[in-house]
């Protein structure tokens, strides 16, 4: 008999530590994913900077013709109301997503604003560079309106639009030619002014961003002053290396 409670003792005593055990490790790993997700919290916009700031440079180096000509035939997202707000979960989403494609580059040397032209506004090609905004524009011929994010960070995205003056070069390239703009508008307008996306007779680019928190847009319109075929030279303007 007493051999049997000291064993159901000891067995007691087991229990009582083993769930002890469990209790501790259940906090330190409570504690580990507490801490990660404050500094998830703490550098929310540094992360998403990064992983912003990398796709940008990834498919700008990455771009060729044969590239071009592939994500041309691609179907892009046009549809505006479905544009978010990019934040750390549209950044991470967008290192693992398919639909982002690069069909050119856009340069604008006197603001350091260097960035792939992406096809139409999915979160993917947001995440990334300009996108286009209709699905019949052609480099070089009528409107070619450009959408981009406005961060914080100058660098990132459009944000150095914001800095833009009349007067500025604003260059576009397919890599077969380069198409250069002089800035001529600048100016805020409301969220509503979709007559900035419509086509023109005239060759123009139009690039739009947001102002004022959110509020307002920034649109900077520019018109064709020359065209040329893309050199390695002329191609340097990019930065695509």
């Amino acid at each position: 008999m007493l051999l049997a409670i000291i064993g159901r003792k000891g067995s007691l005593m087991k229990n009582t530590t083993h769930k002890s055990n469990l209790k501790r490790i259940f906090l330190r790993v409570f504690a580990v994913i507490l801490l990660l997700v404050g500094l998830a919290l703490v550098f929310n916009k540094q992360i998403s900077d990064r992983l912003i700031s990398h796709n940008q440079t990834k498919a700008i180096s990455s771009l060729t013709v044969k590239k071009i000509e592939e994500n041309q035939r691609k179907k892009g997202m046009y549809d505006f109301n479905k544009v978010k707000e990019v934040g750390l979960s549209e950044a991470i989403k967008s290192q693992s997503s398919k639909d982002a494609y690069a069909i050119g580059a856009l340069a604008i040397p006197d603001v350091n604003m260097y960035l792939p032209v992406m096809l139409g506004m999915s979160d993917a090609a947001m995440t990334t560079g300009g996108g286009t905004m209709r699905s019949d524009q052609v480099m070089g011929k009528g409107n070619y309106p450009l959408a981009g994010h406005y961060m914080t960070s100058k660098g990132i995205l459009f944000s150095p639009l914001e800095d833009a003056k009349k007067g500025q070069l604003v260059y576009l390239t397919n890599l077969k030619k380069v198409f250069v703009y002089r800035i001529y508008m600048k100016k805020k307008v409301n969220p509503y002014a979709v007559y900035l996306v419509d086509n023109t007779t005239k060759p123009i680019v139009t690039l739009i961003t947001c102002a004022d928190g959110g509020v307002n847009r920034w649109a900077v319109r520019g018109s064709l002053v020359k065209t040329v075929k893309a050199t390695q030279n002329n191609l340097k303007v990019f930065k695509l290396k």
